[in-house]
Order: C-alpha cells, then structure tokens, then sequence
C-alpha cells in the first residue's frame, strides 16, 4: 500500500512542478501557453447595443440577435482583439449585445465598425476558360444586385424523404423577380453568398427559381444549418443597433487591480497555511503542501484551456482555496478523533478519510451545483466567478481527497 502512495505521490509532484512551471515561468512557459486575461485586468472596452427589432417580427427576433452575435464577433476580430466577448441579453421585450474587448487600443474605430448594419450580398462565380474549380479566387466573383434587403426571412426546414436539414429563403416580390432571372442565367453554376465580404455559402444552382422562394440543401449538420440561417436573417432583415453603454478601462487601472488581487491572494493563502501549522502542526505542514499543489494544477488548467482570468475568476480561485482547507480540517478532525478511540495512526487515518468524505462529498456537490447555476444562467463576471468557483472546488476535492491522503499514506509512520 505504501509503495503504491509513494508512486502516486511522485506523479503528483511531478504534475504539480510542470504545472507550476507554466503557470509561473515568464519565458518560454509564458510563451507556449499565454494567459488570456480579461477586461478588467488589461484593459479595454465594455459596450452595449440595444438591438432595434421594431421591424422584426416575434418568432425571428432571437434567430436575428443571434446573427447579429455572430457578424459582431467576426468584425471586433479584425481589430486583433484575441477571442472577443459577444454575447446576447435578453430583458422583457428588449434585446441587447454586449461586446468586451480586452486590450483594444482604437476603441472608436471599433465602435463605428460594431454599428454599421450587416450586409448581405449574392455574387456570381465567373470560372474562367480552361480553369478547374479549385483555382477559382475571390477575383472571379461578380456582384449581383441581390442584396439581403430583398430578402423577407430565412427558416430551417427538413428533407421529408433523408430528414437532411436544408435552409428555406424568402424574397419579396422584387427580389424573386431578380432571383428568378439570376438562377436562369447561373443553372450549373455557383451563386456565392456573402455577409460583411466573409462568404458563407456557395450552393450550386440546379433550376430556375420562380415565385421567390428558394431552398438551399447540402450535406449540412443539424448547427451548420442553424448557424447560416441565423447569418441569413441578420443580413436579411437588418436590425439596426444603438450603442446605449460604454466603459473603457485603462491598462494602468487593469494592471494595477490585478497586482492587489494578487497580493491579497498570497497573503490569504500565507495566513491560512500558517494556521494550518500552528494548529495542527505535522498534519498542517501536509495541508499546506497539496494547498500549494492545488494552486499550481487550478491556475495550470486557466492557462492550459484558456480560460478568461477576470478580478471575479480570481477571486472564485481565493474562495474555493478556503475550501480545499476545509476538507482538510475535516479529515484532520475526524482523524484524531479516531485516534482518542484507541486506533492506530493507519487505522485512525482511513476511518477518518471515510467518516469525513461524505461531509466533504455533501458541501462540495450543493457549491457545484451553485457554480453550474450561475455559469449557465448569468452573463459577464458573475459567469466567470461561476467558472472559477466551479474549477476550483473540483480540483479542491482531488487535492484533499487524492492528495493529502498519499501523502499521509506514505508519512504516517
């Protein structure tokens, strides 16, 4: 028993020095795996736009924010801004984007670029002679007059015989005159379909199209076909969006708060482990070690997954670090208990793991189930502090259950 904890042990130290070395190092740790921080620690801006949906009706208001979403995101990426927030909220009747940009310098531009309304355009594909499809290049497309102005919604709809999912375009009544006359002269050919200048789809045209409907198909997934029909309504029926919030934070300010939080991390963390020695002496000296074990392997997994490190996340991360101590205290306790009952240390060791697990088990699934909420149905840094606090309790647990345990199996005597 304790040859295998001494292995399971050495692994453990082990993981935790690569991890530490990652999250730590400035060299080439920090350039292999790069901390994505947020807002409030590099800086930046925080916007939100009211979506006007007055000329939208009700059963295509979510499909239009969450295209506008979509052609928000991928415009705020040519500013260089790494994986930008864009996320939509809903209150009552009215809908809004909020959009974070972490360390964007040219605010303003952005902000003029975010506003302009999305636009859809229809292109054919001019093949020239003698050329295979695959040299075809963006300078063989030719605008049409299709515009998404033209067009009155689009729908998912289903094959009835494979059950494939296939995108369903409306015109209005000018629009499938100048649809019907462009699928006359395309027949065989490729119409390009272009939102903000990204093509999004190319289908080829099998007949001419009268009556303004039109159905796109292709070997499409269930996602593939929601994500173009949501780019289809947000060029299609334009909603325009005000922006009604702005908040820029400095860098100077980010790093500044960053530093305290730090600070007043290290110091909570220093106090606790301290009180951990003071009080119970040996067993407190291997609380501290898997408390710093722990530290290492929660922020290796912030970097490792790239997750946002906000001021909220960090203190999710200090908030579950008591917690990790409080299993430990558990056990402790329970552990001289047994050992007042005239058990052995080994024997006082197991029964006090197994009397205090199911404490431990009951406390940290109601704080997992508290993190999930809050992940998944709040937005901005209350989701952040949901993740973090989430991460944090279930590497707690491995840290007091797998950790402190070992190294106990393999010290006791």
């Amino acid at each position: 028993m304790r040859s295998k904890a001494a292995v399971i042990l050495i692994v453990i130290a082990l993981v935790s020095i690569f991890a530490g070395f990652f999250v730590f190092q400035k060299g080439f740790g920090a350039s292999l795996l790069p901390w994505r921080l947020g807002l409030d620690l590099v800086g930046g801006a925080h916007l939100v736009y009211e979506i006007d949906m007055s000329g939208v009706g009700d059963v295509d208001r979510d499909s239009v924010a969450s295209g506008l979403r979509d052609v928000i995101e991928r415009r705020v990426n040519l500013f260089g801004v790494s994986e930008p927030q864009v996320v939509t909220a809903k209150s009552g009747g009215s809908y809004r984007l909020v959009v974070d940009l972490a360390g964007i310098k040219g605010v303003s531009e952005a902000i003029d670029e975010i506003g302009a309304t999305p636009f859809l355009v229809f292109s054919e594909v001019v093949v020239p002679e003698n050329a295979t499809s695959t040299e075809i290049t963006a300078e063989n497309f030719k605008e049409t007059e299709l515009t998404g102005r033209y067009i009155t919604g689009a729908s998912l709809v289903f094959d009835q015989v494979a059950g494939q999912p296939q995108i369903s375009l409306n015109f209005n009544a000018e629009g499938a005159d100048i649809f019907e006359k462009l699928t006359e002269k395309n027949i065989g050919k490729q119409i390009a379909v272009f939102l903000d200048g990204v093509l999004i789809t190319a289908p080829v045209v099998q007949e001419k199209i009268a009556g303004g409907k039109a159905q796109i198909t292709g070997q499409f997934t269930l996602d593939e076909a929601k994500i173009l029909v949501s780019r289809f309504n947000a060029g299609a029926l334009p909603a325009p969006i005000a922006l009604i919030s702005q908040e820029t934070v400095g860098a100077t300010l980010g790093a500044d708060s960053l530093k305290k939080t730090l600070f007043a991390g290290a110091i909570g963390t220093a106090i606790i482990a301290l009180f951990m020695l003071a009080y119970y002496r040996s067993l407190g000296l291997f609380a501290a070690t898997a408390l710093l074990i722990y530290i290492s392997i929660t922020l290796f997994i912030f970097k490792a997954l790239s997750i946002t490190l906000t001021l909220a996340g960090i203190a999710g991360i200090i908030l579950s670090i008591g917690m990790a101590v409080d299993a430990n205290i558990l056990i402790f306790e329970r552990t001289k208990e047994e050992i007042k009952r005239g058990l052995s240390r080994v024997s006082a060791l197991e029964e006090g793991f197994r009397r205090a697990w199911l404490s431990i088990r009951d406390s940290n699934v109601s704080t997992i189930l508290t993190s999930l909420i809050l992940y998944y149905f709040t937005t901005g840094f209350i989701k952040g502090f949901g993740l973090a606090l989430l991460i944090g309790v279930v590497v707690s647990m491995f840290s007091a259950i797998t950790v402190t345990r070992t190294m106990l199996r393999v010290f006791i005597k």
